[in-house]
């Protein structure tokens, strides 16, 4: 597989999530800009201001509605572009972070400085349920047939939210390992452990299987599962992608430059994936 790479922002702007749209559009958040910047096929890139200084959008998923939603965990919103650009937001609760459709086609929120998980509906009704894990800093969400996984970066932990806000909470076995990233696909769901460079794997019924990374000090961040059973994973701190099978072992490595600092990824319909590298650049792993 080959990478391009083409410039969203500029250098100390920040892209942060991706996610690629129904068209094929790639999007991707501007932390430090207060923006979201769009890849239209043609590679014409547009912005959209989200008209509030320090606003810190941060996750990007694409909506159910045709619109794409996305956080800010700068002023405590969750953002929404609809299909013809207006931009609109709505309050949710302190720090949220990460974010996903559920499976009642509702957004689901990780609110960090409050161990709660929002609930957005696409009309913009917002409500909350606790964790019961004090301390536990909620980051990164995702979505099964049946409710919300999420990883607990403090709390050393992978959560599992049933609709009704149930909670169950599964201790990882590594110690400290900064769990970040997760991604549900497959009948299994993938998470990164940022501290430990592991990838780490849960089965429906809580099992968890760790992978130690050959660079354990790579920072694993942003991971994104594929129809094969498989994921793809970001190293932060080693400037690369790389790709594992079902069974975890690292069947690719895609360099995105020394010091690129890349943190979220998007999957195509195509097969391609798409990263955000904050030096201001998408990268564009071609399948």
């Amino acid at each position: 597989m080959r990478s391009t790479e083409i410039v969203v922002a500029e250098g100390n702007e920040g892209p942060y999530g991706v996610a690629v749209g129904g068209a094929g559009e790639v999007w991707t958040t501007l932390v430090h800009a207060g923006v979201v910047s769009r890849v239209d096929r043609d590679g014409v890139v547009s912005r959209f201001p989200v008209g509030a200084d320090g606003s810190r959008p941060s996750v990007i998923v694409a909506g159910p509605d045709g619109a794409v939603w996305f956080t800010r965990n700068g002023d405590d919103r969750v953002g929404r572009i609809s299909g013809d650009g207006l931009v609109s937001a709505f309050e949710v609760g302190s720090g949220p972070y990460g974010l996903c459709v559920g499976p009642d086609g509702a957004l689901w929120v990780t609110l960090m400085n409050t161990d709660r998980i929002g609930r957005v509906s696409v009309d913009g009704e917002v409500s909350s349920f606790a964790i019961g894990s004090s301390g536990g800093f909620p980051a990164m969400i995702t979505a099964d047939e049946g409710g919300v996984w999420f990883t607990l970066n403090q709390g050393n932990a992978i959560g599992r939210m049933s609709l009704d806000g149930s909670v169950v909470i599964h201790t990882l076995p590594t110690e400290a390992a900064g769990p970040v990233g997760i991604s549900a696909g497959a009948g299994r769901v993938w998470f990164t452990e940022l501290l430990a460079g592991q990838v780490g794997r849960i089965s429906p019924d809580g099992k968890i299987v760790e992978y130690p990374l050959p660079d354990r000090s790579a920072k694993p961040h942003a991971v994104a599962a594929t129809d094969d059973g498989g994921c793809w994973v970001t190293l932060w701190g080693s400037g690369s992608a790389i790709r594992l099978d079902a069974q975890g072992a690292v069947v690719e490595e895609i360099p995105l430059g020394e010091g690129s600092e890349p943190h979220g990824l998007g999957l195509g319909a195509d097969g391609d994936v798409w990263v955000a590298l904050e030096i201001g650049v998408l990268a564009h792993i071609h399948a």
